[in-house]
């Protein structure tokens, strides 16, 4: 398995993309993408387990029932969430998927039906979709389609994000040269159950649905399912992936050496993916790599690293460059795990501070002085009392962070 320098959704064979400005955003950047293939895809997804959820949601539900099967294309939005828009937002929705289903069929010169589109939408809450601005933007995009595209389509997602986010990969499965390349978006509201802000993934691998989504909930969740900015689950949190086949290999089978390389690969673009958004958090200044250690099941793991990523404590601490450990110690004890302080042991980067229940006497100072020149910084707990684990990746908070949230929509 190799990285893809700059790749990205149209890394993988038969993918294209593109991103324009459409208006729906005042300032001007790109706020639509479609990505497209030339070949019909094999579809899975995951989606947020918020009660409130956005409008795209409840029509990809719909477009991707197994009588409906194959998948075309993506249109999303970004700028407006359409989300509390009550019926009008189901339908600008299945608008989105019409029109762009429209202009593929007529500049691509192929064949495709509204619900073989997939929707998206990402932005601000309770506030209609412009759909002539939308209708404007998904033709454009359409006519910009390009193989060098996923760049733009990446930037089109972008709502509070300060950097585009995209990733690929290549592998040989089956003889076969195998590519996984994806987008994603998301700097705010990140405490995922199910998905992420928005991630849309391509790959021109031989799978079959069953497979594909086995192997999505497998990455989503050592992957989107295991970063947090600030506790808050998006009601848009949505990952599509989409498989044409056009790399010709054996079909991949769960249960085979190919289906778990094909995991394992999906598996580490995802978590690429995903720690550019822990990265990207609003207003932060380090990513913060969470391993707990020595638990008595990877679920237990997993509840102690949330519960230390989401203290507010443990990340106004690591902003202002402070080995604070008592907190991430205070954090440890009140997490539904089962912890017993006798055999904790806690680390920060190389500084060892907790050792089986007892202070580490260790040089606070220089703690200091290299937490204030990390922008990454690993955070390591180990339970001592089995053998699961757990990686957990999130980021400090900022004033910056408060700031920017208490002026969103104004």
């Amino acid at each position: 398995m190799e990285w893809v320098t700059e790749g990205s959704i149209t890394t993988p064979e038969g993918f294209w993309a593109a991103g324009v400005a459409c208006g729906i955003k005042a300032t001007g950047r790109k706020d639509l993408a479609v990505v497209f293939s030339e070949l019909p895809c094999v579809a899975a997804a995951t989606f947020t387990t918020n009660k409130v959820k956005a409008s795209h949601i409840f029509v990809s539900k719909e477009n991707l029932r197994p009588q409906k099967a194959m998948v075309k294309a993506i249109v999303a939005n970004s700028g407006n969430a359409n989300c509390c828009t009550g019926q009008r937002g189901i339908e600008d929705a299945k608008r989105m998927c019409e029109i762009a289903a429209a202009e593929l069929s007529a500049q691509r010169q192929v064949n495709v039906q509204p619900h073989e589109v997939l929707v998206a939408s990402t932005g601000v809450i309770g506030i209609p979709l412009p759909m002539d601005k939308v209708e404007q933007g998904i033709k454009a995009a359409v006519e910009k389609l390009s193989r060098d595209g996923g760049r733009e389509a990446a930037e089109a997602i972008m709502t509070t994000d300060t950097k585009p986010k995209f990733a690929a990969l290549r592998l040989e499965i089956n003889g076969k040269t195998v590519h996984i390349g994806g987008i994603a978006k998301g700097a705010g509201m990140i405490a995922p159950n199910m998905a992420t802000m928005l991630c849309f993934i391509g790959t021109d691998a031989c799978i079959g649905r069953k497979a594909l989504q086995s192997a999505l909930r497998y990455a989503v969740d050592r992957s989107f399912n295991s970063i947090t900015v600030d506790g808050d689950t998006s009601t848009n949190d949505t990952v599509f992936v989409l498989a044409n086949w056009i790399s010709g290999s054996d079909e991949i089978q769960e249960g085979t050496q190919a289906f778990e390389q094909f995991r394992d690969a999906l598996t580490a673009l995802c978590q690429k993916l995903a720690k550019m958004i822990a990265a990207d958090g609003e207003g932060a200044t380090k990513l913060i790599e969470i391993r707990v250690t020595g638990a008595m099941s990877e679920s237990e793991a997993k509840a102690v690293a949330m519960t230390v990523a989401n203290s507010a404590l443990v990340k106004t601490a690591l902003f202002g460059n402070d080995p604070n450990w008592g907190r991430i110690a205070a954090a440890v004890g009140r997490s539904p795990a089962r912890v017993k302080q006798e055999t904790l042991t806690i680390r920060i980067g190389d500084f060892e501070c907790f050792r089986n229940g007892e202070p580490v006497a260790f040089d606070k100072n220089a703690a200091h002085e290299w937490l204030k020149t990390s922008n990454e910084v690993v955070i390591g707990i180990d339970l001592g009392l089995g053998t699961a684990s757990w990686t957990v990746w999130t980021c400090d908070l900022s004033e910056e962070y408060v700031r920017f949230n208490a002026e969103y929509t104004t």
